[in-house]
């Protein structure tokens, strides 16, 4: 720097001298002075020091920073499980329903890690982790973003993320011993609706926890591309949480409880170290590469006051998400959707933040022109980063896929502007 900075110095000093009468005398007297200033010029800069680059962002922050242009090309389309199986298909390697169909990746993936908690060698869809590990750095890899989303097993009963037979189970429980009068019985039955409880601090399953925690971070620190970079993902844990079918969600646990669960998960993850990396020494934990994205499930009815009981906070969140399935009537729906958007994006611009379709889809595609007719005539209105449907195989499908009904639909859908794929954007950094 001190090399550079001389030469800029003197490149901007004309040395021959202007006048020819000029005396050899006085131009060697004056070339003596401009040297003996251009000399304490430099020993300044060797005290001062050379004027310092402007600081690389962290990975977290070029991926939001990339959300944010790509935000203002479009829209990107997601999909979960895209390049495990389709609705025809299953396992084979180098192939997605996205790509058969429009000739391009989704330029979001979603994977799960629901399992990984217990030690399992797949998640609770049966795709083994050491292939979600290959395609969540294929996907970076490509130039696609990718996003994970977490169903763990309840902890305290050993069940499902799902707890509606959990409940149904304990108040049958409860009932039989009412009738025989054993009321006194009744605490020693686990409920249902003290899980999150039970993990904070000083709960009965809080150990337990802490171990899940680790096998979840030992995991997402093995994310690292082929030059051993760590891999910056969008972490979309404890979602649709306003709803009643999950653990966590809101009939379930009090408001103050899931604040402090939020809080314990997203603090231990963050501070989880990564191995040395060349690309960003700086670099140090797994805080440095999540984006974080909080999404409630579709209401409809929402008021901000509502909303915001549940919010995190700005300190916590980076990206506004909702999962939104069309499961009654279109008409419904819409109205449902366009009072949803229309208020995260109220909350979202108050507080910086994106938004984004976590989750969506309309089950088994029955409506052949649902994509264009139904759902872009509404997300269109809003600044959506991206939308997410869920994943197809055989089974059931909520997707894009040539061999769903909505086929001809989303690919006209796609061959427009705004519809954004990995290779839309792939010159966005």
């Amino acid at each position: 720097m001190i090399k550079k900075a001389k030469l800029i110095w003197l490149n901007h000093i004309n040395f021959a001298p202007r006048n020819h009468n000029i005396t050899k005398t006085v131009y060697f007297c004056i070339m003596r002075r401009l040297l003996t200033l251009s000399v304490g010029v430099l020993f300044l800069l060797v005290l001062v020091g050379a004027p310092a680059s402007a600081a690389k962002p962290l990975p977290r922050q070029q991926l939001i920073n990339r959300l944010a242009k790509i935000q203002q090309k479009g829209y990107m389309y997601g999909h979960q499980d895209d390049p495990f199986y389709g609705i025809t298909w299953e396992w084979d390697d180098n192939r997605s329903d996205t790509y058969d169909l429009v000739g391009d990746y989704p330029g979001v993936m979603g994977f799960d890690l629901g399992g990984l908690e217990m030690g399992d060698d797949k998640n609770l869809d049966s795709v083994p982790f050491t292939r979600i590990r290959q395609e969540i750095i294929r996907q970076h890899e490509r130039g696609g973003i990718v996003t994970i989303s977490w169903h763990p097993r309840n902890p305290l009963l050993g069940t499902t993320a799902w707890i509606e037979k959990d409940i149904k189970a304990y108040n049958e429980a409860v009932s039989a011993l009412k009738k025989i009068g054993r009321e006194d019985l009744v605490p020693q039955i686990d409920n249902p609706k003290n899980t999150v409880k039970s993990l904070l601090p000083g709960g009965k399953m809080a150990g337990k926890y802490q171990l899940w925690l680790k096998r979840i971070t030992d995991f997402l620190v093995t994310l690292k591309d082929k030059k051993g970079n760590q891999v910056p993902i969008i972490f979309r844990p404890w979602h649709e949480n306003n709803g009643n079918w999950f653990w966590w969600g809101q009939a379930n646990c009090s408001d103050a409880d899931f604040h402090a669960f939020w809080n314990l998960t997203q603090d231990y993850v963050n501070a989880v170290e990564v191995s040395a990396n060349a690309k960003n020494p700086s670099a140090n934990t797994l805080k440095d590469y999540i984006v974080w994205s909080y999404s409630p499930n579709l209401q409809g009815n929402w008021t901000e006051e509502k909303w915001m009981v549940r919010y995190p906070g700005d300190d916590r969140v980076d990206i506004i998400g909702e999962d939104a399935y069309q499961w009654g009537s279109e008409a419904d729906f819409k109205v449902q959707l366009d009072n949803d958007l229309q208020l995260i994006t109220d909350i979202a611009k108050k507080h910086g933040k994106f938004i984004a379709m976590t989750e969506c889809g309309y089950q088994n595609s029955p409506d052949a022109t649902w994509w264009q007719r139904v759902f872009k005539p509404v997300i269109e209105k809003y600044p959506v980063c991206y939308f997410l449907p869920w994943r197809n195989y055989s089974k059931e499908h909520f997707g894009a896929s040539k061999d769903a009904k909505t086929a001809d639909d989303f690919k006209a859908w796609a061959k427009g502007k705004n519809l954004l794929f990995v290779k839309d954007i792939l010159g966005i950094k």
